[in-house]
C-alpha cells in the first residue's frame, strides 16, 4: 500500500525548517538581549543592566508617543472591527449576485495597494480637509488607521462566518425570532472568536504602522514607531532595544490573551 505524501518526510525538511526559524527569531533574541546591555553600544556587550528600560520610562517624549499610540490603536481597531463585521455579514449572508466579487476586491484593496500610495493619497485628501476646516487633531490619524485596518479585521471575520453552520440561525428564524434577535443571540456569540481575531490584527497593525502615520501626522503627533524611526536616524542606542522589547512583550500578551479567550468561546 502506497504511503501518503507528506512534506515532513522529505530529506532535509527538518534542517530547512530549523534554519528558517533561526533566521526569523535570532534577530529578535539579539534585540532583546542587547536591551539589557549596560553599555551604550548596540554591538559590544558590557554587562547586564536595566538602565535603558529606566531611561525609556523616564523619557517624556517616549511616554507621550506611547500614550498617543495606545490611544489611536484601540479606537481605530474598534471602528475597523465594527465596519469589517458589517461588511462581512453583508458579503456572506446573501446569495451570490453580480458584483459581489468586485466588493471583495474593493474591501481588500488596501492589502494589495502599496502602502506608500495609500499614504500619499491620504496626505492629499487630509491636507485639503485641514485647509477647509482648520482642524489638525488626532482625528486624521484615527481615520487613516481605521481605513487601512478594515481589511485586516475583515478577513478573519469573513472566514469565521463562512465556516459557521447556518442551522441554528435558521432554527431561530423558524421560531419567529427577529433578525436582530437572531444576530444578538445566535450569530454574534458564534462569531465572537473571529471578531476578537479581527480586532487583534487591526490593533497590532495600527500600533506599529510607520509609513502612513509619517505622512498623515501633524506637528507634535509622534507615535511610538515614528519616534523610534526618528531616533534611529540620529543615534542607535539600547534604549530603542528596550522599547522594542516592551513592544514584543505587549504583542505576545495580546496573542496569548486572544488564544485563551478563543479557547473559552470554542
Amino acid at each position: 500500500m502506497a504511503r501518503r505524501y507528506s512534506v515532513q518526510r522529505q530529506r532535509g525538511f527538518t534542517l530547512i525548517a530549523l534554519f528558517c526559524f533561526v533566521l526569523l527569531y535570532l534577530p529578535m533574541v539579539t534585540l532583546v538581549a542587547y536591551a539589557f546591555n549596560a553599555g551604550i553600544s548596540t554591538s559590544n556587550w558590557e554587562g547586564v543592566s536595566l538602565r535603558w528600560f529606566h531611561a525609556a520610562a523616564a523619557n517624556e517624549r517616549i511616554i507621550d508617543a506611547t500614550l498617543r499610540s495606545l490611544t489611536i490603536a484601540p479606537i481605530a481597531g474598534l471602528i475597523a472591527t465594527v465596519a469589517a463585521t458589517m461588511a462581512a455579514l453583508a458579503t456572506t449572508r446573501t446569495a451570490p449576485y453580480p458584483g459581489l466579487t468586485f466588493k471583495y476586491a474593493f474591501i481588500n484593496q488596501p492589502l494589495m495597494v502599496p502602502e506608500i500610495v495609500t499614504a500619499v493619497a491620504l496626505l492629499v485628501v487630509f491636507s485639503q480637509v485641514k485647509v477647509w476646516t482648520g482642524y489638525s487633531g488626532l482625528g486624521y490619524l484615527i481615520a487613516a488607521h481605521t481605513a487601512f485596518c478594515i481589511p485586516f479585521a475583515y478577513l478573519p471575520i469573513k472566514a469565521r462566518l463562512e465556516t459557521m453552520d447556518l442551522t441554528l440561525e435558521r432554527a431561530a428564524a423558524d421560531l419567529y425570532a427577529r433578525p436582530w434577535m437572531v444576530f444578538r443571540r445566535v450569530t454574534l456569540p458564534l462569531l465572537w472568536p473571529g471578531i476578537l481575531a479581527g480586532f487583534m490584527l487591526a490593533f497590532v497593525v495600527s500600533l506599529d504602522d510607520v509609513v502612513i502615520t509619517e505622512f498623515v501626522k501633524s506637528a507634535g503627533q509622534e507615535t511610538l514607531p515614528t519616534y523610534m524611526l526618528g531616533q534611529l536616524r540620529r543615534q542607535a542606542t539600547p534604549e530603542m532595544n528596550a522599547i522594542s522589547t516592551v513592544f514584543l512583550g505587549l504583542s505576545i500578551a495580546v496573542v496569548t490573551l486572544f488564544f485563551f479567550l478563543s479557547r473559552r468561546k470554542d
